[in-house]
C-alpha cells in the first residue's frame, strides 16, 4: 500500500519534470496549485506535496511558503561535468580529462535494477586534473554495452565526451537522481588523486535517463571540496 503511494507520486513528479525541462512550464513561471494538481492527477494533496518534494529535490523549483512553487530550471543540461568545466574556466582553472581505464564489464545485478535485458556495461573511469596542477577528482562511469555503444572501448568516446557519445547513439540525458555525501579516500583513490589516504572528499553517484525512460548512465565522483560544491535552493519553512 505505501509502495502504491510512492509510485503516484513518483510518477506525477516525472511527468512535471518533462514538462519543465521541455519548456512546457519556463524558468520563473509558477506551478498550478496544490488543490489543481490534486484534481489534475485524481490524487490526495499529500501525494502531490511528496510529489512537488521529488521536483524540489532535484533542483527543478522551489516553493515559498504562502506563495506556491516556481521553476528554477533554466535549460541547462542536466551533465554536470560540461558545468563543472564551465565553473572552473570561470574561475581561470583550466582543466583536462584523463581516461584510467574504458572496458566492457559484466554486472548481472545491475543491469536487473536498471531493468536491462543484457549484462554489460562500458565502464570509463577519468581523472580530472587541473592543466600544470593537482588532481580533483575521479569520475567512473557505466553506460548500457547496446548498439553502437557496445564498441565505444575499442574506438574510444566522441569528441572526449560520454554526453556526445551517448546522444550520438540516441540516448538523450533527460532526469535523474543524485546523491551526495563526504567519505576518506581510500589507499588506491589517494595514490591516483596524490592525496593522503583519509582526505576527505565530496562523492557523488548521479543516475540519468533518457525521456523514455531507458538508462542511460551512472556516474560515481569523488570531489575535492576546494573546487566543487553543492548549491541547494529552497523556499521558507514553518517551524
Amino acid at each position: 500500500m505505501i509502495r502504491g503511494a510512492d509510485l503516484k507520486h513518483e510518477r506525477i513528479a516525472s511527468i512535471l519534470a518533462r514538462e519543465i525541462r521541455s519548456g512546457r512550464v519556463g524558468h520563473g513561471d509558477q506551478l498550478p496549485g496544490e488543490i489543481e494538481l490534486a484534481k489534475r492527477f485524481a490524487v490526495s494533496r499529500n501525494t502531490v506535496r511528496s510529489a512537488l518534494a521529488v521536483l524540489t529535490e532535484d533542483g527543478l523549483i522551489t516553493t515559498r511558503t504562502g506563495k506556491g512553487s516556481f521553476v528554477l530550471f533554466d535549460g541547462r543540461p542536466l551533465d554536470d561535468r560540461l558545468g563543472w568545466t564551465q565553473a572552473l574556466a570561470q574561475q581561470g582553472v583550466e582543466t583536462e580529462l584523463r581516461v584510467l581505464r574504458l572496458a566492457l564489464v559484466p554486472d548481472a545485478a545491475f543491469a536487473d535494477r536498471v531493468g536491462l535485458e543484457s549484462p554489460d556495461f562500458v565502464v570509463i573511469e577519468r581523472l580530472r586534473v587541473i592543466v600544470g596542477g593537482a588532481a580533483i577528482s575521479i569520475e567512473r562511469s557505466r553506460i548500457p554495452a547496446v548498439g553502437e555503444l557496445r564498441d565505444v572501448p575499442s574506438r574510444g568516446l566522441v569528441d572526449g565526451s560520454i554526453t556526445a557519445t551517448l546522444s550520438q547513439a540516441g540516448f538523450h540525458l533527460d532526469h535523474g537522481r543524485q546523491r551526495l555525501r563526504g567519505r576518506p579516500l581510500d589507499a588506491e583513490e589517494a595514490s591516483l588523486l596524490d592525496r593522503p589516504v583519509g582526505t576527505w572528499f565530496l562523492s557523488t553517484r548521479r543516475t540519468s535517463w533518457t525521456a523514455d525512460d531507458r538508462f542511460a548512465e551512472q556516474i560515481d565522483s569523488l570531489l575535492d571540496p576546494q573546487h566543487f560544491e553543492l548549491s541547494l535552493n529552497y523556499g521558507g519553512t514553518e517551524r
